[in-house]
């Protein structure tokens, strides 16, 4: 027969209480006390039972994620740090992809909310608010992930994208561009800040701002390099060319930076480009690419905390908006002579 906490319990001269206690990782357990429940738990191999412990406590123990795209290594940071969060309160994540289609979004929060979550995160690709309406009337807490929505009072992780913007736009100015383009993403609030942020500072350098020179990656979230590489064909076709680049995102930047070499150009003697999102393997490609470091992990591990909070709330508080602050990682993409 399983083992249950009452066996544990009454092995160790305990109550049930403070064995679950220290299973779900309370801090009024003492530490000798703790060891010795963590170390019959390991000898007898206890598992928990999830389906019973629901039953008392009227929660799952479980949150899901929906991203974009599960390849991303954006969002693969960001659910790691989320997860660690989860984990330490044995919390387990599920993790769905909508592919950056706004109906199998919907469909993927439908089937999340049919499991009966404690919560849900979404890295959302929809352009209208009613799904997260119905989220809201089933008194199921939610936090948007990274991308926000004008006029929807809701729990928000992400990081400033005006100054993504303008951060990664000066960067190209002090490196000595003065014909920088912008390879945008999609209609989101990411996207839109960082715009907002690349045209705040070309006005405040007196740069020029040429037609033609802002583009839609045709996919910024899904297959993003054949997004940079084309946008990229096209500003190359320009006259004049770009000097500099700013991409939406990493992996577009990397689809820029392969039809610049491809047409024989130098980055960046020729034209510098900065991505953003910096991202792990960002150093070691062939050409180390510049980046605006959004805090992914951390993004994770903040939507974590908050989640959780929200899980334990006796009352819904009001919604809480955490904006974190970007930063310029330079590297050889855009180091030129000056």
């Amino acid at each position: 027969m399983a083992v249950t906490m009452k066996d544990i319990a009454r092995e160790l001269g305990l109550s049930v209480v403070t064995v679950s206690k220290v299973i779900r990782n309370h801090t009024d357990i003492g530490a000798e006390t703790r060891q010795r429940v963590l170390k019959r738990i390991k000898e007898l191999n206890y598992q928990p039972n999830m389906a019973a412990r629901a039953l008392v406590t009227g929660r799952t123990y479980s949150a899901g994620l929906i991203v974009p795209d599960l390849v991303h290594p954006f969002f693969a940071e960001v659910a790691s740090g989320l997860s660690d969060v989860l984990r330490r309160k044995n919390y387990s994540l599920l993790i769905s992809s909508s592919e950056g289609d706004p109906d199998l979004e919907r469909q993927e929060i439908k089937r999340l909310l049919s499991r009966r979550l404690d919560a849900l995160m979404i890295a959302s690709t929809q352009w209208t608010v009613e799904s997260f309406r119905r989220i809201e009337e089933q008194k199921v807490p939610y936090v948007l992930l990274d991308r926000a929505f004008l006029g929807l009072p809701a729990n928000f992780v992400g990081v400033d994208e005006i100054a993504v913007g303008r951060l990664a736009t000066e960067h190209l100015i002090s490196a000595g561009c003065q014909r920088i383009a912008h390879i945008r993403g999609p209609a989101a609030s990411t996207a839109v800040g960082r715009l907002e942020g690349y045209r705040q500072a070309l006005a405040h350098h007196d740069v020029s701002q040429f037609r033609g020179y802002v583009l839609a990656g045709r996919s910024a979230d899904v297959d993003s390099w054949s997004s940079g590489h084309e946008a990229m064909k096209k500003l190359l076709a320009l006259t004049p060319r770009p000097d500099g680049v700013f991409c939406y995102n990493d992996p577009i930047a990397i689809g820029v930076i392969d039809a610049i070499l491809e047409a024989g150009l130098r980055v960046p003697g020729d034209i510098a480009v900065i991505g953003c999102g910096n991202l792990h393997f960002d150093k070691s490609l062939r050409v180390p690419l510049s980046s605006v470091d959004q805090q992914s992990r951390a993004i994770g591990e903040r939507a974590g905390k908050l989640v959780l909070s929200l899980i334990e709330a006796k009352v819904a508080p009001q919604p809480k908006s955490i904006m974190l602050q970007p930063s310029i990682v330079p590297r050889e993409s855009t180091r030129r002579p000056q």
